[in-house]
């Protein structure tokens, strides 16, 4: 799903500290968002096609909703790349650990590092020279980070950064000259399409040194079938996860969205490997939006809402090569559903 699925607000944190000052900056904090979210929302319903940042699928309720997508029968990709880090640690440990020499392992939206416990875990049996540098825009997760992971895995160096990714890979330079290994999982790669999720890579290479590794995961192209329902499951959880940011519109905004006039839509281009996810207005109406702005749907107008794009081998490789990494490994799933594969900057 969305590169932002672990990207929880902090102002929650703040404004229950009890000091005027830290309660006074979280609400600041908090209609700074707020008038962003609106603005994000304006223009992207008054551009042609509509669209919406799915960044903002994910309030709480939202938040919810897609840890029952991830729990799902029909969705795949948690479940493939955990096998991976889960069954295949030592080949991720031998595809990453180099001569040996000591190394910073950065993890970019690492989110609860549920996947990547596993890997710092056998780091730790090791013996690996290694300190864990966890990149993440949420001060709640990086909080959290801290507070867990040196107790449940005892040993671990570790330093939670807050913020965003290409700000915090220049700290993390600035912090340590040893060698760096980036992962970036749960394709979030993919939430980008092919051109973007090149330029992205490039740009990350700008970040990195010779010799540093990526370990980037892919959801790869397979049955047509397979993909579409994961974005489609008979349940309706990701139908209500779309909706439900109509419903935070409602909320946070002051808009009048009725829900049962609209209608989640996901496609699959099994040539392009894009799945593509809509909302569909099922008849003519005009929405108001804080009792100002009007927003007119024609019957059958859509709103693109998020793309989960699918790769080949080829393509991984084909992407690392023009962004100036050399493909080293390739770890699959059993089923050969998911790649995470390990690139080397040239």
């Amino acid at each position: 799903m969305a590169i932002y699925r672990h990207q929880v607000s902090a102002v929650t944190t703040l404004s229950t500290m009890g000091s005027p000052a830290i309660v006074f900056g979280a609400h600041i904090l908090q209609k700074l968002k707020t008038d962003q979210f609106y603005k994000d929302v304006i223009t992207g319903l008054k551009s042609v096609p509509k669209r919406l940042s799915s960044k903002y699928f994910y309030d709480a309720k939202g938040d919810k909703i897609f840890q029952e997508i991830m729990s799902c029968e029909e969705y795949y990709p948690t479940r493939c790349e955990l096998e991976i880090f889960s069954e295949k640690t030592a080949e991720i440990y031998n595809a990453i650990i180099g001569d040996g020499d000591a190394f910073d392992l950065i993890e970019l939206g690492a989110g609860d590092a549920t996947k990547s416990s596993y890997l710092l875990k056998y780091l730790l049996e090791q013996k690996a020279d290694f300190t864990y540098l966890p990149i993440d825009i949420s001060q709640n997760v990086i909080s959290y980070l801290d507070a867990t992971l040196p107790a449940t895995l005892p040993g671990l160096k570790m330093t939670g950064l807050n913020g965003e990714y290409f700000e915090m890979l220049k700290r993390a330079a600035s912090i340590s000259d040893r060698r760096k290994v980036v992962m970036f999982l749960g394709s979030n790669i993919g939430n980008m399409q092919v051109s973007e999720a090149l330029e992205f890579c490039k740009t990350l290479r700008n970040h990195l040194s010779e010799g540093d590794m990526m370990l980037i995961g892919f959801d790869l192209k397979k049955n047509p079938k397979t993909i579409l329902a994961a974005y489609n499951d008979k349940e309706g959880i990701t139908r209500r996860f779309n909706l439900n940011l109509l419903e935070r519109i409602n909320r946070e905004l002051h808009a009048d969205f009725h829900l049962s006039k609209f209608e989640h839509y996901p496609t699959y281009d099994p040539e392009s490997g894009a799945c593509r996810s809509f909302i569909i207005s099922l008849e003519d109406q005009d929405i108001m939006i804080n009792n100002k702005e009007h927003i007119r749907f024609a019957k059958d107008e859509h709103i693109y809402m998020e793309i989960s794009q699918k790769f080949t081998v080829l393509q991984t490789e084909q992407i690392a090569d023009k962004a100036g990494f050399k493909t080293t490994d390739c770890i699959f799933d059993s089923k050969k559903w998911f790649l995470d594969a390990i690139w080397v900057a040239e």
